[in-house]
């Protein structure tokens, strides 16, 4: 039975794992769990998974209140609670569903103390790519892909890795996929969240009206898979039940169909690529009728040539990236900036970021630290202009 610790558990990915897991108990044992500020959800979760002994809250001040009132779980609090959650549980197992930068350290822990890692968490190998492929390298522990795209181009290779020529990551387009750049001007947060295929989580619908999901996703195969950026592109798939494909040289390809539900790539990584599935082979994309696969506008997109800067530089790129997203979708939602300007400054942080070689977290976590701040200035400055 394979012990578990899941980190996010009040998320959409971490509620999906959970379902997973209850489905499948005697293959798999709930140790411990956070749930940052949705503290309401310990007591379901508890209930159904009574093995759990370790949970990780947000905030410290509520500590003594589930402290009493569940004396046999041991709680911790913070981000410093992360880590000792999964030192403190013994898991063999660490499901990473966070979402943000906050991620980035606890992927890390976890493969230091040689724990398999099933990540969601895609800041974890945009920020800190390099260093999570390098502790790979050494030997501790192990990572399987989450991401729905990620999973089907690792199934499409576990069949068949000989004479690649491409990997193409599909994209919906995003609520505003039928909009032209200037019908973008006025968008609302409530628009962009009406996503038309997927049921997610605030932030990562708002970027994959954006396309940074994509760009992000981009990053995160070329480390995965040891793609160089020329071997990457986005393709549209507009009822995402294509979550990816795999080109050959001689023309044929190769990907995974199937509805949007994200449990069957939870499964896959809870099971550790181990579970049964199918790939269709078609020599000609003409030939998907059913799920019509279109070609990616970069004009359309613009963001998406983010991601291949990122991939070409490398150092801290990657965390001025993110960081300028997390605040500047967070603005939007907020209802502080047009939807656009999101994109804007994210280029602009780019733009005037003195790139820094081989980071360690500690200069990742500064430089995280200095773009958001500085975001933040921008939007009071936008807010109050």
């Amino acid at each position: 039975m394979m012990t578990v610790c899941l980190l996010g558990a009040s998320g959409s990915i971490g509620t999906q794992s959970l379902d997973v897991m209850l489905k499948n108990q005697q293959d798999f044992k709930l140790l411990a769990f956070s749930v940052g500020r949705q503290t309401r959800k310990i007591a379901r979760i508890i209930r159904l998974f009574p093995s759990v002994k370790v949970i990780t809250i947000k905030d410290k001040k509520h500590l003594a209140y589930y402290r009493k009132r569940y004396p046999h779980v041991t709680f911790y609090s913070g981000d410093e609670g992360l880590i000792k959650l999964i030192e403190a549980s013994g898991a063999k197992m660490v499901v990473n569903a966070l979402v943000g930068f906050v991620g980035l350290k606890p992927t890390i822990v976890a493969l230091q103390n040689n724990k398999i890692v099933c990540l969601s968490n895609k800041e974890s190998l945009v920020v800190g790519g390099e260093i999570i492929n390098n502790l790979l390298e050494q030997g501790c522990g192990k990572l399987i892909p989450i991401d729905s795209e990620h999973v089907a181009i690792a199934k499409c290779l576990a069949v068949d890795s000989a004479q690649v020529e491409q990997v193409l990551i599909t994209a919906s387009g995003g609520a505003f996929r039928n909009l032209t750049r200037q019908q973008l001007a006025n968008v609302t947060p409530e628009q962009a969240l009406q996503h038309p295929n997927w049921k997610m989580g605030k932030k990562i619908t708002i970027d994959s009206a954006t396309m940074v999901n994509k760009a992000f996703e981009i990053i995160e195969a070329h480390y995965l898979f040891g793609l160089k950026s020329e071997e990457i592109s986005p393709i549209i798939n507009l009822d995402s039940y294509v979550h990816s494909l795999v080109r050959y040289n001689d023309g044929t390809y190769r990907m995974e169909v199937g509805r949007p539900d994200m449990r069957t790539p939870i499964k896959y990584a809870l099971y550790q690529g181990l579970t049964p599935y199918q790939t269709v082979v078609v020599s000609d994309l003409s030939d998907m009728k059913k799920h019509l696969l279109l070609p990616f506008d970069k004009v359309r997109f613009p963001i998406v040539d983010v991601a291949y800067r990122i991939i070409k530089e490398k150092g801290t790129l990657g965390a001025v990236f993110n960081a300028a997203n997390e605040v500047a979708v967070a603005a939007f939602l907020n209802n502080q900036i047009p939807f656009l300007k999101i994109e804007t400054l994210i280029n602009r942080c780019l733009d005037e970021h003195r790139n820094i070689l081989n980071p360690t977290y500690e200069i990742l976590k500064d430089v995280d630290a200095s773009i958001r701040a500085k975001v933040h200035k921008l939007v009071f400055e936008e807010v109050n202009q």
